[in-house]
């Protein structure tokens, strides 16, 4: 049993809804590349469960427990949906010049460009369309280089330059005006 340290372990993938019945699960990737959630070897759970992972077909996975036994049914699968799979920081990859592993922004203080504190970075979205990154005190901001311009790992601060607000009046049945 590997002991869950969220301190330095990373997300990399959670298990989804039983696929078939014949214990194959939907795995979401929380990589760059799908693949490398396989080649890490064993995964372990919040819980300290091990996992190795065998992919089958783009997004659709075969899990094996820490005794060798693969999940068999479909039954099984659903008593682990939802789990979250890790891996240990050392694990993993250098990573490159401007590029940031999410848990690595997690906690960092952010700054205005005049060095006035905003909050703290507490969660980083990724929905596919571009990552952003919330700030405790209600901001959501596009990571971007236009938005987030300067990251210092280790000072663990975040220049954050805010977009323009932009205010929608109306109603869904109506007009709308957007004014920025």
């Amino acid at each position: 049993m590997t002991r869950f340290n969220p301190e330095s372990d990373v997300l990399v993938a959670t298990i989804g809804r039983p696929h078939g019945v014949r214990g194959l699960v939907r795995l979401h990737a929380a990589t760059d590349d799908p693949v490398s959630v396989e080649e890490f070897g064993t995964l372990h759970d919040e819980q300290g469960e091990e996992w190795v992972v065998r992919w089958v077909s783009p997004g659709v996975a075969a899990l094996t427990d820490r005794n060798g036994q693969t999940v068999s049914d479909r039954t099984a699968v659903e008593r682990v949906v939802n789990r979250r799979l890790y891996v240990a920081r050392e694990q993993l990859p250098a990573a490159e010049e401007d590029e940031f592993y999410h848990t690595d922004l997690i906690g960092m203080v952010a700054v205005s460009e005049a060095g006035d504190e905003l909050g703290t970075v507490v969660i980083v979205h990724d929905y596919g369309a571009g990552v952003s990154i919330e700030i405790d005190r209600g901001l959501i901001i596009p990571f971007t280089m236009a938005c987030v311009p300067h990251v210092d790992l280790a000072g663990r601060q975040v220049v954050v330059i805010p977009p323009p607000m932009v205010e929608v009046e109306g109603d869904l049945d109506g007009d709308v005006q957007v004014r920025a």
